[in-house]
């Protein structure tokens, strides 16, 4: 064990963190995501929601602070009138750790960029549209 990690930080998750590199994506994805199918790696964190992971993440995650750096996935048209009150608490704990504003990728087009991040970790999270990747930044 170490000291001053979140113990839902897996040692497998850790490991990959510290791997990435400037500009590498992670995805922080729902229960519902299609990870397997997105990823070469590909990581399970069933017992927990996207926040709490969310946030312990970012206290060991450096986020791009030279270009846009928190990617949701954005509502389709059917779900235009659904309140996603998830998204607020991202915007609440990302803003602890970047001046940079959310930004929404249409539903196919997130898909695509998960299937180039360099890790999908997958939750137990029930939300819908709770999927989110965060761009590294540069540990300083």
């Amino acid at each position: 064990m170490l000291k001053g990690i979140n113990k839902i930080i897996s040692p497998e998750l850790l490991f990959t963190l510290d791997k990435m590199g400037h500009g590498d994506e992670i995805v922080i994805s729902d229960g519902n995501f299609p990870g397997e199918s997105m990823g070469r790696n590909i990581l399970r964190s069933d017992g927990t929601g996207v926040p709490e992971l969310l946030e312990a993440i970012l206290e060991l995650f450096p986020l791009d602070q030279y270009d846009n750096n928190v990617y949701l996935m954005d509502k389709t048209a059917q779900d235009k009138d659904m309140k996603v009150e998830i998204w607020d608490t991202y915007k609440e704990i990302t803003s602890k750790h970047t001046d940079k504003d959310l930004v929404f990728l249409e539903r196919f087009d997130f898909y695509e960029r998960a299937k180039q991040a360099y890790a999908v970790v997958v939750t137990g999270e029930g939300a819908v549209y709770a999927n989110v990747i965060l761009k590294k930044g540069v540990v300083k």
